[in-house]
């Protein structure tokens, strides 16, 4: 009689084995030395940058393709973030929070998990930041006779202008499909598999204007980066001026963006994915097996 075949050799995995991948996929996060976890959450913060490069390259100047088809494709483009984030093992906020399920086993203390938290978080701010700078150093935005980076400024100004209510909800939209993405890979093995199914999810909020708040990190500091400091070739070049973007500033970033867009990305990835699978797979599901059992116990308590 053939073996029963392990986790790791099977093609595909069942929703609850799933949750038991989701559970070491938490554990091992919270395990993580803080030099690891802070220099991998530079990667991701540098990954998810990259990939919003991809996207503002993709629809610079698609005006004529149709706004939805033009979005749609900068999503699918978007997608590389999150797949090399999962491909390569970096760290990003926005999935971290599923270390919740750790917590909700108790495996970690609260305190732990937000530390937990803290150091992705910065790190990925690092790494955005960081990757600004060498975006702008190497003159990316003059492509296209400048339209590169108007079109980038544009992107930053709109994400400020979200009522807290808007920026929370889109907040939670967004990470509801980023970790619905990161949870789909734990029911394979295989990386091109793995990079397959995040794609579909990832698109999806890009093109729908979701709100991320690690790419945020990149975006608008980008936007204020290029209405501070373009020179005047710039502005001729696109016909703006700066003052058309002023509102692009720090405090309009932190405050009407990243604090609510944060807390919105908290609530979809560990409250809506990662506490809402526990609950059904762990807690849930125990109390079934209780009551499934009760009747053979009542039973055999009956019998003379």
């Amino acid at each position: 009689m053939a073996a029963e075949p392990t986790t790791y050799e099977k093609q595909y995995l069942t929703p609850p084995e799933m949750m038991a991948q989701a559970a070491k996929y938490a554990l091992y996060k919270c395990k993580k030395s803080s030099t690891m976890t802070l220099s991998l959450a530079v990667m991701g913060g540098a990954f998810i940058g990259l990939a919003f490069i991809f996207y503002i390259t993709t629809t610079t100047g698609s005006s004529q393709i149709g706004w939805g088809v033009s979005r749609v494709l900068g999503g699918f483009m978007f997608s590389m973030g999150l797949m090399l984030v999962v491909l390569c093992g970096a760290e990003l906020f926005t999935s971290t929070v599923l270390t919740a399920i750790a917590w909700a086993n108790r495996q970690v203390s609260v305190s732990k998990m937000l530390q937990g938290w803290g150091k992705v978080y910065l790190g990925n701010l690092v790494g955005a930041l960081a990757l600004v700078a060498l975006v702008y150093a190497g003159g990316v935005h003059m492509l296209h006779n400048g339209e590169w980076g108007l079109n980038a400024m544009k992107i930053a100004q709109h994400k400020l202008h979200h009522t807290p209510l808007q920026a929370f909800s889109l907040g939670v939209l967004c990470n509801l499909m980023v970790c619905l993405a990161t949870w789909m890979t734990f029911s394979s093995t295989n990386a091109m598999t793995k990079a397959f199914m995040v794609m579909m999810p990832v698109a999806m909020f890009v093109s729908t204007g979701f709100e991320h708040s690690v790419a945020n990190m990149f975006m608008v500091p980008l936007g204020i980066t290029i209405q501070s400091l373009a020179g005047p070739e710039f502005w001729s070049a696109v016909g703006a001026d700066p003052a058309q973007f002023a509102d692009l500033t720090i405090g309009n970033f932190i405050f009407a963006n990243l604090i609510p867009v944060t807390l919105g990305n908290i609530v979809g990835g560990a409250g809506l994915v990662g506490l809402a699978n526990w609950w059904i797979y762990e807690n849930a599901s125990k109390k079934t097996e209780e009551k499934t059992s009760e009747p053979a116990h009542a039973a055999k308590s009956d019998c003379r």
